[in-house]
């Protein structure tokens, strides 16, 4: 016969016991807060969404293109978060989607660097998974965040910067003025951009000078604007002008044109897109455009919201990749006047829907022509 006191010392232990194992189920279920290990989810389960700067600038509106292709090919629907170069906007639209219930599948391009820690905790406490594209702290690493953070991923600034100098300098044969017109400040992007230009310029080209430097948001106006402010600075001592994407270049050109300086002035940029594309086939300025470096917004958005979709279905476990694939850099292409034709075929009607084709049977590391080169962060040279 059980005593009294033994009995209630079996219950107590068998209370223990109920707990202990619910702890343990809740440290298996899907992954929050509280970091525990993630149990596959399911596609019905899941949204997609995509957030960009602005929609006006084209590599952003690029970026929805290849996130509709995948929607449409994954049969999951899509979100789209236009933060309208706002980081309060941006953060505040991505909270309201994870409340909403259903687990986010993220892909992100941070209006600053500064963002990054503060989405990346909203989405992990959420359940979700994010990919995050061009900016984040260098200290905000993936594989210490967990599984949730699925990857950092990223085509060189560095690289990308001494490109477009190697261009302008030699265009302008070593010799005359520039001004720059980088990004947005806190933006590794625009940061390693602006330093591979200028490492590059220092070490080559010494005899060009930088007249100044004005950061223009990646905004076509504000290109446009401080291009105007600049000229009425400089006058037509400028001979060419850098700018970190194209969408700024395309403002920078417009006040050149309109001030009659664009026969005499040179141009380099990064993104290669229609406009500039358009540009440069008709010998606009007395072929003002002499260099560009090619990637596209929809290959980035595709490949970022594939990886993260991939773990959050339990295909791929962040904590078991290597380091390259959580903190990515994919590969670059230089483009002249000389190789333009080269890359025409990337932007006819069905490009986001070819390369989502050829995503999903190769893979985010192995798709060209943004296969995975190496790891980060970059090493910011010394100018």
């Amino acid at each position: 016969m059980i005593s009294t006191r033994s009995r209630a010392r079996i219950l107590r232990g068998l209370a223990l016991s109920a707990a202990a194992a619910l702890v343990l189920t809740g440290c298996t279920s899907t992954a929050g807060a509280t970091g525990g290990a993630a149990q596959p989810l399911k596609k019905e389960d899941l949204v997609l969404v995509a957030s960009v700067i602005n929609t006006t600038n084209p590599y952003m509106a690029s970026n929805i293109a290849g996130a509709e292709a995948l929607s449409k090919k994954l049969d999951i629907p899509l979100e789209i978060v236009d933060s309208n170069g706002s980081s309060q906007t941006e953060i505040s639209k991505i909270q309201a989607i994870l409340a909403k219930g259903k687990k986010v599948v993220l892909f992100v391009n941070t209006v600053a660097s500064s963002d990054a820690p503060t989405i990346v905790n909203a989405v992990k406490a959420a359940g979700g998974y994010v990919t995050i594209w061009w900016n984040k702290p260098d200290n905000l690493d993936p594989a210490q965040v967990g599984d949730n953070f699925v990857a950092f991923q990223k085509i060189p600034g560095v690289e990308s910067g001494k490109c477009n100098a190697d261009a302008l300098g030699e265009s302008l044969g070593g010799q005359g003025n520039v001004i720059m017109l980088p990004g947005v400040q806190d933006s590794t992007t625009s940061q390693t951009r602006v330093a591979g230009f200028k490492a590059q310029m220092a070490e080559k080209y010494p005899d060009i000078e930088i007249l100044e430097e004005r950061p223009s948001n990646w905004d076509p106006q504000l290109g446009y604007k401080n291009s105007q402010d600049l000229i009425a600075k400089y006058g037509d001592t400028i001979d060419g002008v850098w700018s970190a994407d194209d969408a700024m270049q395309t403002g920078s050109m417009k006040a050149f044109k309109d001030a009659g300086l664009l026969d005499t002035t040179k141009f380099a940029s990064d993104g290669l897109y229609p406009d500039t594309i358009a540009s440069m086939q008709s010998g606009e300025g007395n072929n003002a455009i002499v260099g560009e470096t090619f990637h596209r917004g929809y290959m980035a958005s595709a490949v970022g919201l594939y990886t993260a979709y991939l773990a959050a279905i339990g295909e791929i476990k962040p904590s078991e990749l290597p380091q390259e694939k959580r903190d990515s850099l994919f590969q670059l292409s230089c483009v002249t006047p000389d190789t333009l034709k080269d890359y025409l075929g990337y932007d006819a009607a069905d490009g986001p829907e070819k390369f989502v084709d050829s995503l999903i049977e190769n893979g985010p590391w192995d798709t060209e022509p943004m296969k995975l080169i190496g790891g980060g962060p970059e090493v910011l040279p010394s100018n």
